[in-house]
């Protein structure tokens, strides 16, 4: 085609063609979603993305907030989410959120506008180095071109977004940045007819510029069938499932683990503790019994095969050490590495779904029928039993709803196809612990990317926005306090959810370490008491606000928050001091059911 331009166009039309077309491609590709914050720079890219058709802008005024509400979309829809910034700290902000779906593998568009070549490193306004600014904490950076009307410039624009949107998606998923380099005049030209078919005309009908598709890793046949043989000669092995999104894996793994005749360690946010596939295979209380030094010693492990990021509870990581001889075996189809404790004996790349449908053929090919239940996975089950029994009977004697029985109440309170997203530090410890399983379909989720507590009520909120169900966040009160800004999306954005807010005045998980026996500095410097009123913050965002101290209470104020047209906040007010001793108190009691029931 040449170096053909179009020397007619003013300096509008030409931002509308280059940005036009990769605004363009981006809907092509699939992204259907993009957080936009206010800014001048960033205007071409604001306003040819909200006047595209099949694209929906979230305007947010916070930068931190918007980050997390599109990687709490990406994270539900389970397609790429785009953010778009200013120049200057506007673009810094992202950052945390940035990190988290680098270490959580959720795929983000980065857009960043930036000042011009000429106006770097001369004292202009709002300019930073934005240049990779992101470091190693995103896949893929790169500076675009400068806005030209030539066809080079208009393909690039269209192969750039293509791009990006499948360095996204592509196992690991994670964020990619783009900074784009913008000169004054800012503003493009819309609804022009000559520029609309230059900019925006692509392939054949709806059709991408560049269709790149993704293969599933596909698990080799060799490995297969050693890896089936090798299972089946080993009755003591146990599948253990971490954090994943994968909706069809949970069944898969399931009818692996009854070929198999091993128990399932499902952490909630695997997605499968809870489903219609649930079954007596699935463990659900290995937390709180794992603790137990006997039990242990009496489980003593061959193999285990591990699906998912590392799991939550540091007692299944410490029982895994433990057995640090066995045969450990983790699944991962991207470049993750998932093993914290270095146990692991073996890695295989491939897709979990088809390792596990591969594997369940292969050992039912070569069996005529399921394995009856071993000693093995009896006892296993016996444990998890008695653990939930000792564990619920606790929670149905206890006058006031405590910390872990907000969760044990969950498991009533819920209306099957909830999104449960969990806060960090305590909230998502105690869903793992003491959430029981059930056939109930729900979903669960939580920041543990990187872990931290900023940011997560716009995830949750981001997550509400691309649910079909109810949505039902659990927080502390730090944690809240660090993303109130989030709410203003409620009010906003007309986003539906209710927040639990746990609120024991201060960082409750560090009274559960050792930093507790500074008893001289430890309020200064770890408990951190802030004595806030969380009540004005609910009115100021337009939330309804109730406090409750019952179980009874606690469930039938979700049940009116599920089914009204609003939001609704619900404090739970518990001790840090009296929830480090109800932790314990409940150890003792598992034990004790354990040694009571259990036989050695």
């Amino acid at each position: 085609m040449g170096t053909q331009r179009y020397p007619e166009l003013a300096p509008g039309n030409v931002l509308q063609m280059f940005v036009g077309a990769f605004v363009d491609e981006l809907a092509r590709c699939g992204v259907t979603d993009v957080c936009l914050c206010p800014g001048s720079r960033s205007t071409p890219l604001a306003l040819l993305l909200r006047d595209h058709p099949d694209i929906k802008v979230w305007p947010h005024l916070d930068e931190r907030s918007a980050a997390f509400f599109a990687l709490g979309i990406a994270k539900a829809s389970h397609k790429p989410a785009a953010i778009v910034a200013t120049s200057g700290t506007a673009a810094a902000n992202f950052t945390p959120a940035i990190v988290e779906a680098y270490y959580a593998h959720v795929p983000l568009l980065v857009l960043t506008a930036d000042r011009p070549l000429e106006l770097r490193s001369v004292g202009a306004n709002q300019t930073i180095d934005q240049v990779r600014m992101y470091g190693s904490n995103v896949k893929w950076s790169v500076e675009a071109l400068m806005p030209e009307a030539t066809p080079e410039a208009i393909r690039y624009s269209r192969t750039l977004a293509a791009r990006a949107v499948a360095m996204a998606i592509a196992p690991s998923a994670g964020p990619v940045h783009i900074n784009f380099p913008f000169r004054e005049p800012l503003t493009p030209t819309l609804h022009s007819d000559l520029i609309v078919e230059a900019g925006f005309a692509s392939r054949e009908g709806k059709l991408p510029y560049v269709s790149i598709r993704q293969g599933a890793l596909d698990p080799d046949a060799t490995t297969v069938a050693s890896l089936a043989q090798e299972l089946a000669d080993n009755d003591r092995g146990m599948i253990v499932c971490g954090p994943q999104t994968d909706g069809g894996f949970p069944a898969a793994v399931t009818r692996l683990a009854k070929a198999l005749g091993y128990p399932v360690l499902a952490d909630p946010l695997s997605q499968v503790r809870c489903g219609p596939h649930h079954t007596d295979l699935i463990i659900d209380s290995y937390d709180a019994f794992l603790r137990d030094a006997d039990t242990t010693q009496s489980l003593a492990l061959q193999v285990v095969l591990r699906f998912g990021a590392t799991p939550t509870s540091k007692a299944l990581l410490t029982y895994l050490e433990r057995h640090a001889d066995s045969r450990q075996i983790l699944i991962a189809e991207g470049e993750g590495w998932n093993d914290p404790s270095l146990v692991a004996s073996d890695m295989i790349r491939a897709n979990p779904l088809l390792l596990c449908e591969t594997l369940t053929a292969a050992i039912d090919s070569s069996n005529a029928e399921a394995p009856a239940a071993s000693d093995w996975l009896k006892r296993w089950q016996a444990i998890n039993e008695h653990t939930r029994d000792a564990l619920q009977g606790e929670f149905r004697s206890a006058a006031n709803v405590s910390e872990p029985g907000v969760f044990a109440a969950l498991a009533d309170a819920l209306p099957d196809r909830t999104t449960v997203f969990a806060g960090n530090s305590m909230p998502v410890r105690d869903l793992d612990t003491f959430l029981p399983g059930s056939t109930h379909p729900r979903r669960f989720l939580a920041n543990r990317g990187a872990s931290g507590i900023d940011g997560v009520v716009s995830s949750a909120l981001g997550a509400s926005a691309a649910s079909a169900g109810p949505l039902l966040l659990v927080i502390g009160d730090l944690s809240f306090y660090h993303d109130m800004n989030g709410l203003l999306a409620i009010k906003q954005h007309k986003i539906k959810a209710t927040i639990v807010l746990i609120n024991n005045d201060g960082g409750g998980i560090f009274s559960f370490l050792l930093q507790a026996e500074q008893t001289n500095y430890f309020e200064e410097l770890f408990g951190t008491p802030h004595g806030l009123d969380f009540r004005p913050a609910a009115e100021m965002y337009g939330l309804a606000y109730q406090r409750v101290e019952t179980t009874t209470a606690l469930r039938d104020a979700i049940a009116l928050s599920v089914a009204s047209e609003g939001s609704t906040l619900i404090e739970v007010r518990t001790s840090r001091t009296e929830n480090v001793r109800l932790h314990q108190e409940l150890w003792q009691k598992v034990s004790q059911a354990l040694r009571s029931n259990v036989p050695g």
